[in-house]
């Protein structure tokens, strides 16, 4: 086989892979439902949505952030959402004066209070920066969803609603998250359009 024939093969190898994938993960829609619905009682109450996660994971949870505080599909009010990995000043005087375990939990301390929506992003599940921003904001009195990987790791077990993409590839865990936040993101806008408009 050519070089080119080898590559289109593996091209669509993992095109079939990550359809599969997507296909297989439609027994979520519960979960997603759940999350979205714990996200609009809490937004009611006058709260945020405070995200994180490492690597690809911290570009989804900007992602996401994005889509809530500007817009998904509609036209609406904004809602007050946060990443917690855009403030480089942050994060690197948190790394250096502390240690890098504790960039999530040193800002969830002061940012994050009870009823707030915590979204905490690892497709291993077992992220320690980021299990100690949840745990931390668990002790704050925040709801927290987990966008997980694996078997969920270590912090399927401290978050209230995980949501476990079942694979080990990372990059296809990471494909997964990306549809599993955009459903939650145009299930909370409408719902939050409604609530907004009357």
């Amino acid at each position: 086989m050519t070089k080119k024939s080898l590559n289109i093969e593996y091209i669509e190898k993992v095109f079939l892979e990550s359809s599969q994938l997507i296909k297989n993960s439609s027994y979520l829609s519960s979960d997603i439902i759940e999350c979205a619905d714990i996200i609009i009682k809490s937004l009611k109450k006058g709260k945020k949505i405070i995200l994180f996660g490492n690597g690809g994971s911290a570009a989804d949870a900007q992602h996401i952030a994005a889509e809530f505080v500007s817009r998904f599909n509609l036209e609406r009010k904004s809602i007050a959402a946060i990443a917690l990995t855009t403030d480089t000043s942050i994060i690197t005087s948190i790394g250096n004066d502390y240690s890098f375990n504790m960039i999530f939990s040193r800002q969830c301390e002061s940012i994050v209070s009870k009823n707030d929506i915590v979204i905490g992003i690892s497709t291993s599940g077992n992220s320690l920066n980021v299990l100690n921003g949840l745990k931390t904001s668990k002790k704050n009195g925040a709801k927290i969803i987990g966008l997980l990987g694996n078997n969920g790791g270590k912090i399927k077990s401290i978050v209230d609603n995980p949501i476990i993409i079942k694979s080990k590839s990372t990059a296809r865990i990471q494909e997964v998250h990306r549809i599993v936040s955009h459903l939650i993101c145009d299930l909370v806008e409408k719902e939050w359009r409604r609530i907004t408009n009357d």
